[in-house]
């Protein structure tokens, strides 16, 4: 079976993780790696093995497909070329900076017949993998994300950094769309909003608090599913899962079971899950329409905080 021809566009602190993906992969031959900057993808091409390239439009015609881990501002520029030459892209998320970005990226796709896949990473995290399936009527999510503070990716505010991961997540399991959103935050450090907190209530009645921050003094990643007579948890960094439940002794309180994990490589799951679906024509577990979905309500939470109306707004 030939090797799925691949390349990474944008080469900093990611692009250059999905880049060592790929050449760790016998599925997958490494092409080359585009960045303008020559410090970095002389090295590292070096050390891969592979071409480096100062223009990832110079790629056109010699990849099958390609990762683009580029500031979000030039998603959509980078991206369309590939899609209408019929090569296959993995999207860093957010999937673009509009709505009309994101629609038009996903009609090139479909016209195309080429994959999609938005890199919402935590769709591949073993700590939700092994949870949704025990997730069956959500009531009410708790999603917290925080971290301390790190100049990288500060050209977008928490909302489409941090928050946009946990509402992916929260709408894939409530299985239902955004009806409400309710949201507030502020800028502390950035020009950006660098902390924030939104409520969502979702059309089947699911509720959903979920609170991101980059200037915390410290690093977490949990999510709380309420299912139920159920409490189901999820720790993203320790990739560990479990389900409390009310206990069955003559004192009432919560008896605890762990759900089995396998830790694993969530950026290589995500990248095998990209070629798997090249080769078999599958849909990816993040299409293109759901990180626009993701999109659209990233942006409603940021209007919100930044008009101050803290009121709930009707999800169009």
């Amino acid at each position: 079976m030939n090797r799925i021809r691949t390349a990474v566009i944008g080469v900093g602190y990611l692009g250059r993780f999905h880049a060592e993906k790929y050449a760790s992969l016998p599925e997958a031959e490494l092409v080359g790696i585009a960045d303008p900057d020559r410090e970095r993808t002389g090295p590292l091409a070096k050390t891969l093995n592979t071409r480096a390239f100062d223009d990832g439009m110079e790629l056109l015609g010699k990849v099958d497909a390609v990762s683009i881990v580029a500031p979000t501002v030039l998603h959509h520029r980078l991206a369309l070329p590939f899609l209408r030459a019929g090569i296959h892209v993995l999207l860093e998320k957010p999937i673009a900076v509009t709505l009309d970005q994101a629609d038009e990226l996903i009609r090139e796709a479909e016209k195309a017949g080429v994959v999609l896949q938005i890199g919402h990473i935590e769709r591949f995290n073993p700590a939700i993998t092994a949870l949704k399936p025990l997730v069956a009527s959500p009531r009410y999510i708790q999603a917290e994300r925080c971290a301390p503070f790190t100049p990288r990716c500060t050209d977008v505010n928490v909302v489409l950094d941090l928050m946009i991961h946990d509402l992916d997540i929260v709408a894939d399991l409530a299985d239902s769309a955004p009806k409400l959103v309710s949201a507030a935050g502020a800028s502390v450090i950035t020009r950006e909003i660098d902390s924030a907190s939104a409520r969502i209530v979702f059309a089947n009645g699911t509720i959903a608090d979920v609170e991101a921050s980059r200037i915390s003094d410290e690093k977490k990643r949990i999510l709380r599913v309420f299912d139920s007579e159920r409490l189901c948890t999820a720790d993203y960094q320790t990739q560990t899962a479990q389900v409390s439940s009310r206990g069955t002794g003559p004192v009432q309180g919560f008896e605890s079971q762990t759900v089995p994990t396998e830790r694993k490589d969530t950026l290589l799951e995500e990248i095998r899950d990209f070629l798997r679906c090249i080769r078999t024509a599958g849909q990816p577990r993040v299409s293109g329409r759901e990180g626009r979905n993701a999109l659209a309500l990233a942006q409603l939470i940021t209007r919100s905080i930044e008009t101050g109306n803290t009121d709930f707004i009707p999800v169009a």
